[in-house]
This record gives structure tokens, C-alpha cells and sequence, in this order.
């Protein structure tokens, strides 16, 4: 018959297989946890943190709530659509700035554009619609302005 393995569950063991007492103490025994302690004493080169100490811990400032984030894209990033009308509110596109060349004619549709863009794109003869970006027209409202 063979001999049950005693289960050793190391009650009343002072160490729990971990050697001396020093070895498994806590966070002390790896110097605290997270970022704990600046490692300013003794002889030491000095951490980065030490530097950045105003800016690393805690939060700064306001947080806006419903701030919108505007696409941009330039005049001159027009030329990769390869047509010359574009709606850039179905592109995903809410704002045409006048950055870059206009090498043909275009007719854009765009919710916001500024003042260079519409100059650049009406020198070479064509045209900019500013149009809301919920307002889409269909061509059933078009036929029935006109």
C-alpha cells in the first residue's frame, strides 16, 4: 500500500518557504510601489523625475467638456480626390484651409473655409459653398428651388 502525501500547508512556519524573515516583507522590500521615493539621498545620479516633478504628479488646469475637433485639410491636398467637385463634408472634412496650390478649377462644398482658401480656389475659376454640415441638400430640393 502506498504512503499518503502529507500536505504541508506550513502552519506555524514562521517563513512560508521565502528563506529569512528580510526576503518577503512588502512594498519596502522593492523600494515602494509605483514612482514611491525620489532617490535623492546617498550618492546617486539624480532621476528624471526629479526634473519633472511640477508637471508629473496630480492633474492641471480645466478639462472642456464638448470641445469639437476640426478636420483640416489644405488647398493644396485637394488634388489627390482627382475631381473637380468636392464634397468635403462627406469626406469627413469640416474646415478647407489655404495652405498649398490650386492647380485647376474646383467647385468645394465645405462647412467652414477661410479667406486665402476661397482667393487660391476663385483665381483660377472656380467656386466654395459654406454649407452646415447637417444641412445636406438632395437633388429633389435642388430641381424644386430652381
Amino acid at each position: 500500500m502506498q504512503k499518503k502525501k502529507k500536505v504541508t500547508k506550513q502552519r506555524g512556519h514562521k517563513t512560508h518557504g521565502w528563506g529569512s524573515k528580510k526576503k518577503h516583507r512588502g512594498a519596502g522590500n522593492r523600494g515602494g510601489r509605483g514612482m514611491a521615493g525620489s532617490g535623492k539621498r546617498a550618492d546617486q545620479k539624480k532621476p528624471t523625475i526629479l526634473r519633472l516633478e511640477e508637471t508629473y504628479f496630480g492633474k492641471r488646469g480645466f478639462v472642456k467638456k464638448n470641445k469639437k475637433y476640426e478636420k483640416a485639410i489644405n488647398v493644396g491636398e485637394l488634388k489627390s480626390f482627382q475631381t473637380n467637385q468636392i464634397n468635403l463634408i462627406e469626406k469627413g472634412y469640416t474646415k478647407l484651409l489655404g495652405k498649398g496650390e490650386v492647380k485647376e478649377k474646383l467647385s468645394i462644398i465645405v462647412e467652414k473655409v477661410t479667406k486665402k482658401a476661397v482667393e487660391k480656389i476663385e483665381k483660377k475659376g472656380g467656386q466654395v459653398k459654406e454649407q452646415k454640415a447637417n444641412e445636406r441638400t438632395t437633388q429633389k430640393d435642388n430641381n424644386e428651388s430652381s
